[in-house]
C-alpha cells in the first residue's frame, strides 16, 4: 500500500448536552491511499461519526486529522468544504437522489462542480448503468438506484471515498452487486476507500478491517487476502 493519506491523532468527539455523549475518544490510525478499509462495529460504535470527522462533515472535539499536509481540525468552513467537493465521494444507505431528475442528471450535480470529473455517462457506464442513465430513481430498482449513487460519487475522481451502510438496505444478491461496483472503483480510481458495516461478512473483502466499539478502536487488522465482492455470503 501506499504512503497514509489520512491520520487520525488522538480523535475524539463528544456532543454536549445534559448528559455528554462520546462518541469517539481517543482514536489514532492512519488510511493509505488505494486501501479498502471496512469498518466494522455495532450501531452507537463510532463509526458513522468517524467517517463524518473523516470527510468534513463535522470536526472533532479533540485531536488532529491530516490530509495529506492539510490538518483539517485548523480548516475554516470554506476549506473544508473545497476539501469535501474536491477530494471526498460520499455513498450513504439511503440513495438520495433528487427524484425529478435522471440517472444522469444526478450524476450531473456533482460533475458540474469539479473540473476533472468524468462525464455523467461514463460514471454511469463504470457501475454498469449506461442503458439506464434516462430513468427516473423511481423507475429503478434499489440496487440500480445506489449505483446511481455510487456513480455520483466516483464521478469527481475523489481521492477518498467514503460508504455508510451502502448495503443495509438491500438484500445479500443486491447488495453484493453494489460492493462489487465499489471494489471496482477503490481499484481503477486507487482511492482510500472505507465502507462503514455491521455485517461481519462484508469484512473478508476488504484489505484491512478495523473494528470500533463504544467510540475506541478495538481491531486493526489486514487480511491475507480479499474475497470478491461477488463470492460473499450473508
Amino acid at each position: 500500500m501506499s504512503s497514509p493519506l489520512i491520520q487520525l491523532h488522538d480523535v475524539g468527539k463528544t456532543y454536549p448536552g445534559e448528559v455528554p455523549v462520546v462518541a469517539l475518544a481517543e482514536v489514532s490510525l492512519q488510511l493509505n491511499a488505494g486501501e479498502l478499509v471496512v469498518l466494522l462495529g455495532p450501531s452507537g460504535s463510532g463509526k458513522s461519526t468517524l467517517l463524518n470527522l473523516v470527510g468534513g462533515l463535522d470536526r472533532p472535539t479533540a485531536g488532529r486529522i491530516h490530509y495529506g499536509d492539510r490538518e483539517l481540525v485548523a480548516a475554516d468552513d470554506y476549506a473544508l468544504t473545497e476539501y469535501r467537493r474536491a477530494e471526498v465521494g460520499f455513498v450513504f444507505q439511503f440513495y438520495n437522489l433528487v427524484p425529478s431528475l435522471t440517472a444522469r442528471e444526478n450524476v450531473a450535480l456533482v460533475t458540474q462542480l469539479s473540473e476533472s470529473a468524468m462525464d455523467p455517462r461514463e460514471a454511469l457506464i463504470e457501475v454498469g448503468l449506461g442503458h439506464r442513465m434516462d430513468q427516473f430513481p423511481a423507475q429503478l430498482s434499489g440496487g440500480e438506484q445506489q449505483r446511481v449513487a455510487v456513480a455520483r460519487a466516483i464521478a469527481k475522481r475523489p481521492r477518498v471515498l467514503l460508504c455508510d451502510e451502502p448495503t443495509g438496505a438491500l438484500d445479500s444478491n443486491t447488495g453484493s452487486k453494489v460492493l462489487e461496483v465499489i471494489e471496482t472503483a477503490n481499484r481503477r480510481l486507487g482511492a482510500v476507500t472505507v465502507v462503514i458495516t455491521h455485517n461481519v461478512a462484508i469484512a473478508a473483502m476488504a484489505d484491512r478491517v478495523i473494528r470500533l466499539a463504544d467510540g475506541r478502536v478495538v481491531g486493526d487488522e489486514h487480511n491475507a487476502e480479499r474475497v470478491p465482492a461477488t463470492e460473499l455470503q450473508w
